[in-house]
């Protein structure tokens, strides 16, 4: 007897259809699976064995293949036991294989027959969707996920025997409603605001003007000056995901693993902040099938380097390629997998190894020789793509002792959100172009004009501050994101004189070491 249905599993962030074929013939009780199958699914055999005996249906004891199509695709995770455990049973007389036609089947077993939540639901979803395919039947922790998905129905179930009593018709399932409207409200909200940090003003306009023109930062200062304090607050003045974005990042998070099992999608600008003895493959991704790294993990949102001089060099100079795609490629020998990862890049380390080269009161050890090794850990190439680089104080008592709280996230976002629809209406006809941080030297050719005594002041400061060449058109990407703030089309010398300040490492100060 032959059964066949359908199932889907997904390469790199997007679902790819998979024909199930159950073939029950004469011969030796055998179990066969064929069709490039990775190491869990050829597992699925004793899953799926065990799961039909434990739910209360006998065994066939015939010859037993299985072939998952396309057979030159490989095809990985565990969501094809459920559609190989129905089409054993079909295959085997207990209900016709015209009841699965129309429907896609997902979901790992366990031993007694229970169905575990997967990875990659919603990817999946949305292929459906393009498929035109109305109806799949996947494990019920996964139903809120793929529930996203307008046009599709799911059909969420427990078990291997409720999957087919719903199949048969002996009982009715409800297809899965998700009010999307009040997920979004109930799960967009951040535990932390900008109006606890105390003092800092400088720090907390340069990460203003870092939300408002998409420019990747760099903070400076001794332990203790609220680096990571102010990182971990950088999402919440970020404008709000919209739900292109929100759908893109969860495939991301879906396919790795990551996504909570109390939020069926990711509603908030995701903040990364691994460690600095991460390797490179945790940084960018890969693996021998590939998974996403920290940098796609990241995507549409933060990605927080704390100590980035302490980086392995090799992991710091995988970022270059993210930085200036926007995505990763990672390639194996027969095929290769493409990742988005457009993130903000937030850096923050101290000014030398023992961190107190520019403390006020505290004195620093270190030699010059241990500063510029200390230094020259970031390569110039990486440097360039750094806009923002700004020395932080130490925090005074009288900051620390305040009774007065700061500006909250909510009025910093609103000026942002107006800098970014400035942008957004300019770079409406540029592909691949959404902020200021992004453009090349045609756009600044075309869109960064500056007022006579902005170039003055221009001039003045590249010749007398000793700036480098590097700084120049990142002081031009900086002084238009800070007239978009001020709602100024021409750039004007404040313009400028505020740029400046932002570029720290290329002052002659800096180059002494």
């Amino acid at each position: 007897m032959l059964a066949k249905l359908k199932s889907a599993t997904y390469i790199g962030i997007d679902g790819t259809l998979v024909d199930v074929e159950v073939d029950l013939s004469k011969g030796i009780p055998s179990f066969s699976l064929v069709g490039l199958p990775e190491t869990m699914v050829k597992e699925s055999k004793e899953r799926v064995l065990t799961a039909i005996k434990n739910s209360g249906f006998s065994l066939p004891l015939k010859k037993i293949t299985i072939n998952l199509a396309p057979a030159d695709l490989r095809k990985e995770g565990t969501g094809l036991d459920l559609p190989i455990a129905l089409g054993i049973l079909s295959a085997s007389g207990h209900f016709a294989s015209e009841l699965l036609k129309e429907k896609v089947f997902l979901g790992e077993l366990s031993l007694d027959g229970k169905l575990r939540r997967i990875r990659g639901a919603l990817p999946i979803a949305i292929l459906l969707r393009e498929k035109g395919i109305k109806e799949i039947v996947l494990p019920f922790e996964n139903a809120p996920e793929a529930g996203i998905v307008e046009g599709v129905d799911v059909y969420p179930v427990n078990s291997l025997k409720e999957a087919v009593d719903f199949i048969k018709g002996d009982i009715k399932i409800e297809k899965f409603e998700v009010e999307k409207e009040k997920i979004f409200s109930e799960l967009s909200f951040y535990d932390v605001d900008f109006s606890e940090v105390k003092g800092q003003t400088s720090a907390k306009r340069a990460l203003e003007v870092a939300a408002a023109g998409g420019h990747n930062i760099l903070f400076i200062g001794p332990p203790g000056a609220g680096k990571t304090m102010l990182a971990r607050r950088f999402p919440t003045i970020l404008p709000g995901m919209t739900l292109e974005e929100a759908l893109e990042t969860t495939k991301i998070h879906s396919v790795a693993g990551k996504l909570p099992s109390d939020k069926p999608i990711i509603t908030t600008r995701p903040f990364r902040a691994p460690h600095h003895t991460i390797s490179d493959v945790g940084l960018i991704g890969g693996g021998h099938i590939p998974k996403p790294g920290e940098v796609s993990l990241a995507h549409n949102g933060v990605l927080f380097l704390d100590e980035f001089p302490e980086f392995s060099r090799n992991v710091l100079e995988v970022l270059r390629q993210p930085l200036e795609d926007g995505s990763v490629t990672i390639g194996r020998a027969k095929f290769s997998v493409t990742f988005p990862a457009r993130f903000v890049l937030f850096a923050s380390m101290n000014p030398c190894p023992c961190g107190y080269l520019t403390h006020s009161e505290k004195e620093c050890t270190c030699t010059a020789g241990q500063i510029r090794r200390y230094l020259s850990k970031i390569s110039g190439p990486l440097l360039d793509r750094i806009d923002i680089h700004l020395e932080i104080p130490s925090i005074t008592y009288t900051d620390l002792s305040s009774k007065k709280d700061g500006e909250p996230s909510e009025k910093i976002r609103e000026r942002i959100e107006k800098a970014r629809k400035i942008q957004l209406e300019r770079f409406k006809n540029e592909s691949g172009i959404y902020f200021n941080a992004y453009m090349k030297q045609k756009h600044i050719k075309n869109y960064v004009k500056i007022s006579p005594d902005g170039e003055n002041l221009l001039k003045n400061a590249m010749e007398n501050l000793n700036l480098s060449a590097r700084a120049y058109t990142r002081i031009l990407k900086l002084s238009r994101t800070i007239a978009d703030l001020d709602e100024s089309k021409e750039i004007k010398p404040h313009h400028i004189a505020e740029a400046i300040q932002y570029r720290a490492l290329d002052r002659e100060y800096w180059e002494g070491y």
